[in-house]
């Protein structure tokens, strides 16, 4: 069997075994004919909101949350759909929020690329820095106790809009909505807070779970807490085209996109396998390392316990060098004794959450990793084991499983969720 997995901006051909091999791919949508059209018309007629040209008023201070470069987002469409609807605004009035939450800042270059060179020349844009205690301002606590730090730009604007798309997340449930506010302008202190030990521990903090998730439970009040004037999201396909349009009051537009996500990319399958091969959904998701931890969650959800993970993720970014998750990493042998700092009584450090993540499915599978551009030393600091050809990686993991051993194929990642019935 050959099959092409989403890695990098090219894809990857592998040669796989025949027989007992699942593959799990979403439901593939086609691209709405007219997405303009369609972004218009849900502006126009949103969930539980007065369309947004009636919303809007000239003079008001206007907030546009987008997603950052990490993100395939399609912020021109979005974004060139929404300034229509706001004709007569003052340009000087409006400021784009690239929602960074704790990534890196986003070049000048990227933003043009993100935003295309009209809006990025004509707007005033800014990268969310989430340790800049001078950009932040605080807002009191949530009810759990999580101290609510967001952007001062954001608080101080008339009309606040969020900008998202919508897809299985693996600990915040589902993407887009409430996280465009927390974690995506919030401040440092707000986000160990919201992605801490116990928060990302809980087992309803996972792919697909809203109701009771309590990072998404954190996340929604702290956006309640702000106030969003509105709110529009979008659903992609494997092509990263869009499949359908949400609009209208934050929750609302939200649930509604999350319902016809699950749809589509939520497969159920009756038995674990012993070795899952997944991806983590191409550029620009699988830049690096920390990103794939997402791919391999989603494989870890169907993985037999003491099975084997490989995970084809291109990592041009590396581990990637900013950041604490590579010290974190490095700082500990197992995946035991990173677990046990993570856990430990008043341990708080940016990135434990995803070290956490990847501690969790370390105990419970192997896991390799295929990429092009780290070291094999590299990998391994990772607690991870380097391969070169994934083909022969994942037959010997079969070879090594005995001779009824299944295989599970994700092709696309965390774009398809498997779990079990």
């Amino acid at each position: 069997m050959r099959l092409r997995l989403d890695y990098g901006s090219e894809g990857l051909d592998v040669d796989l075994p025949d027989e007992r091999v699942t593959v799990v791919e979403p439901s593939f949508l086609p691209a709405i004919d007219n997405p303009h059209a369609a972004l218009i018309a849900a502006l126009r007629a949103p969930t539980e909101r007065l369309p947004l040209r009636d919303i809007v008023r000239p003079g008001q201070k206007i907030a546009i949350s987008v997603c950052d470069i990490t993100r395939p987002q399609p912020r021109q469409a979005m974004l060139r759909a929404i300034l229509e609807e706001m004709h007569g605004i003052n340009p000087h009035d409006l400021t784009i929020l690239i929602a960074t939450g704790t990534h890196r800042t986003n070049t000048s270059a990227e933003i043009e690329r993100m935003l295309g060179y009209n809006i990025f020349a004509n707007s005033t844009v800014i990268n969310h820095d989430s340790r800049d205690d001078l950009s932040l301002a605080y807002l009191g606590d949530t009810k759990t106790g999580a101290p609510i730090y967001l952007n001062r730009k954001w608080l101080a604007a008339d009309v606040r809009i969020t900008t998202g798309f919508v897809e299985p997340h693996f600990f915040a449930g589902f993407s887009g909505g409430a996280k465009m506010v927390a974690p995506g302008l919030a401040g440092l202190k707000t986000v160990l807070m919201l992605h801490d030990a116990k928060r990302i521990g809980s087992p309803k903090a996972t792919w697909g779970a809203i109701d009771g998730n309590p990072v998404q439970d954190d996340i929604r009040e702290i956006a309640r807490t702000t106030g969003v004037t509105f709110s529009i999201d979008v659903t992609l396909n494997r092509d990263q085209s869009i499949t359908a349009v949400f609009a209208g009051e934050l929750f609302a537009e939200h649930g509604q996109a999350c319902m016809f996500s699950k749809k589509s990319v939520m497969c159920p399958v009756d038995s674990a396998f012993d070795v899952v091969l997944t991806t983590n959904s191409g550029y620009p998701l699988d830049q690096n390392l920390y990103q794939a931890v997402k791919g391999m969650s989603a494989a870890a959800k169907v993985v037999k316990p003491g099975g084997t993970i490989v995970c084809a993720a291109e990592c041009r970014d590396g581990l990637p060098s900013h950041g604490s998750y590579g010290e974190l990493l490095a700082s500990r042998r197992t995946a035991a004794e990173l677990l046990e700092m993570i856990n430990a009584p008043g341990f708080s450090c940016p990135d434990a959450w995803q070290v956490q993540v990847q501690a969790q499915i370390l105990m419970k599978a192997k896991v390799l990793v295929k990429n092009s551009f780290m070291t094999d030393a590299e990998v391994r600091a990772a607690h991870f084991e380097p391969v070169h050809d994934v083909g022969e990686a994942v037959s010997a993991a079969l070879k090594a499983a005995g001779p009824a051993a299944t295989l599970c194929v994700l092709p696309q990642g965390p774009q398809t969720i498997p779990y079990l019935r």
